[in-house]
């Protein structure tokens, strides 16, 4: 049987490391690009034959900080073109504005990539520098006036707030000066504290004051209330979208519709629909590991059984402001939505579960138990 999915791509290589960043990435070296994209290229084809995929549904490539490959990135993507049928209705980079050349800019157009993500994060010039964020606020802009030159309708920006000496008239300014290069979809993130991170070392050593909780959550609602005044469709929990431009492969994870992915750190979710279990593979986060032997035999598997599964698409699905596919959800468990969690939806109705989808949860699978 042949398999529809989606593609995940890790590049993790980075000019240097934010401190609120946990993903996996190592510092970009020159030497190191030739052979991490032979191997992941090896080990899209290999994961293409071994799950029998007949379609690419869409791409995402992230990291990292993929830009940072520069024109080298032409090689994966000729890579990508050679795939029988490879046709994905949507295909998207991730860029930093430090390393989102024309010239990468450019190839990844030429390429067949559709949309673009560029890592903004702030304006603000203290909070930048506060996290350790490569260039001054006008670094930005410079880039997002290049992005839409060459993905004028197809742009997606993210912003954080939470950042370190923020405060409403700041995160205002962020919104302003964003929309003045009308991107068609904005990511808003919460700032989280990760454990292990740069950030957390400095809180607690007292080097940095983090912002309360409420304060914080604050000006995440105010951007929010700008962004849907401005004529953005809030379509998921840190996603907003004009013009209905969401991000097809974001709803694919959401609506748990199956993807593999390359590269080290990345993870893959492949679902049985005959009977409603899934296997996920994870690639461990070392990239000498990986060049070493980039095939899926060699990623952590886990076996995901029906109870599981039922809990990740409810967890996943009830992101996104549609809630889970409940026809998928029917003919994959056999059972509707409604008749998994009838008290906590009737307690639910008419509340925006987004904005508290933790307490939902908490509702939804305690009555799961």
């Amino acid at each position: 049987m042949s398999l529809s999915l989606s593609l995940y791509i890790h590049i993790p290589f980075c000019n240097s490391f934010c401190d609120y960043c946990d993903f996996y990435s190592v510092i970009a070296k020159n030497g190191k690009f030739d052979i991490f994209l032979d191997s992941i290229i090896a080990d899209i084809n290999y994961q293409i034959e071994y799950f029998k995929i007949s379609k690419i549904k869409t791409v995402y490539i992230g990291g990292g900080t993929p830009s940072v490959l520069g024109k080298r990135i032409t090689v994966l993507l000729d890579a990508l073109k050679k795939i029988p049928d490879f046709a994905p209705e949507e295909f998207t980079v991730e860029v930093n504005p430090e390393s989102a050349t024309e010239e990468f800019l450019c190839a990844c157009k030429e390429g067949g990539v559709n949309r673009l993500s560029l890592g903004v994060q702030t304006f603000h010039e203290r909070s930048r520098r506060a996290v350790n964020r490569i260039g001054d606020a006008a670094l930005p802009e410079k880039c997002l006036a290049l992005a839409k030159r060459f993905f004028p309708d197809s742009l997606s920006v993210d912003l954080i707030t939470g950042f370190p000496y923020q405060n409403e008239k700041t995160v205002l300014n962020d919104i302003k000066r964003l929309l003045d290069f009308d991107p068609a979809h904005v990511s808003l993130y919460s700032l989280t504290v990760e454990k292990g991170t740069s950030l957390e070392q400095k809180i607690t050593a007292k080097e940095i004051i983090p912002l309360e909780n409420d304060f914080s959550d604050s000006l995440w609602l105010l951007c929010r209330e700008e962004l849907i005044k401005a004529g953005f469709w809030h379509y998921e929990i840190s996603n907003f979208a004009k013009n209905k431009k969401v991000c097809r492969h974001n709803i694919r994870y959401w609506l748990m519709e199956g993807w593999i992915g390359a590269g080290p750190a990345a993870s893959g979710t492949v679902i049985n629909e005959e009977n409603g279990t899934a296997k996920r593979f994870t690639y461990p986060s070392d990239i000498e590991a990986y060049n070493s032997s980039p095939f899926i035999k060699n990623a952590i598997c886990e076996e995901l059984g029906t109870n599981i599964l039922i809990r990740e698409s409810l967890l996943m699905g009830y992101r996104y402001c549609e809630g889970p596919d409940k026809v998928l959800f029917k003919k994959r468990f056999g059972r509707n939505v409604e008749d998994c969690i009838p008290q906590t939806l009737e307690k639910w109705k008419n509340k925006d579960i987004m904005l508290f989808l933790n307490s939902f949860l908490f509702d939804a699978f305690d009555e799961l138990d």
